[in-house]
C-alpha cells in the first residue's frame, strides 16, 4: 500500500475537485512553493497514484435511470464451461453502450451498472437484452434512486 502524507492527500483532494488546476493554483491555494507541488506531482504519478487526468460528463449526456443488475450463470452439464461462459457474459454486456460497469461475482456471477433514459427504457434492455441471454439461473435488477457517496461515478462511466 502507498503511504501518503498530509500534502499529497491535499494536492489528490484538488485535484480530484478539478483536475484542470494548473502547478501554481494548487501552490497557492496550499500555500506551498510552486517547485514543491511540481515535485509532489511528478512523484506522485511516478509511484501510480496519479494514473491519468480524466472529465466527468455533466448530467446532461449521463442516464436519467439506473440500475444494478446481478447476473447468475447456471451451471452446464460440463462445469469446465462455466468459466468461459461467465467471461461470455462479461465481454457481451461490455460492448453494450449502456452498461457501465460489467464485474464478475464468485465463479457463476456478473454484476452490472446500467443505464438509460427512462425506467420503462432500463426495463425494457434488462427484458430484451439481458434475460434473452441463455442459460441464465437468475436476474435480479436493483434500481438505483440515489447516491449517498459516488455522484460523479456515472459521469465518469458513461460513454460518449
Amino acid at each position: 500500500m502507498v503511504q501518503l502524507d498530509d500534502l499529497d492527500r491535499a494536492i489528490l483532494r484538488l485535484l480530484k475537485d478539478d483536475a484542470r488546476l494548473t502547478i501554481s493554483e494548487i501552490a497557492e491555494k496550499l500555500k506551498r512553493p510552486e517547485s514543491t507541488i511540481h515535485f509532489r506531482i511528478k512523484k506522485l504519478q511516478e509511484r501510480g497514484v496519479i494514473d491519468r487526468y480524466t472529465i466527468i460528463l455533466g448530467r446532461d449526456l449521463q442516464p436519467r435511470a439506473l440500475a444494478v443488475i446481478y447476473i447468475q450463470a447456471e451451471t452446464p452439464i460440463i462445469e469446465d464451461f462455466l468459466e468461459r461462459y461467465v467471461r461470455h457474459i462479461m465481454k457481451t454486456l461490455s460492448m453494450l453502450p449502456n452498461v457501465l460497469a460489467v464485474a464478475r461475482s464468485g465463479r457463476d456471477g456478473v454484476v452490472a451498472l446500467i443505464g438509460e433514459d427512462t425506467p420503462e427504457k432500463l426495463e425494457r434492455f434488462v427484458d430484451e437484452t439481458i434475460r434473452v441471454l441463455p442459460s441464465l439461473h437468475r436476474v435480479e435488477v436493483i434500481p438505483i434512486d440515489e447516491f449517498g457517496k459516488g455522484n460523479g461515478l456515472v459521469g465518469f462511466l458513461v460513454g460518449v
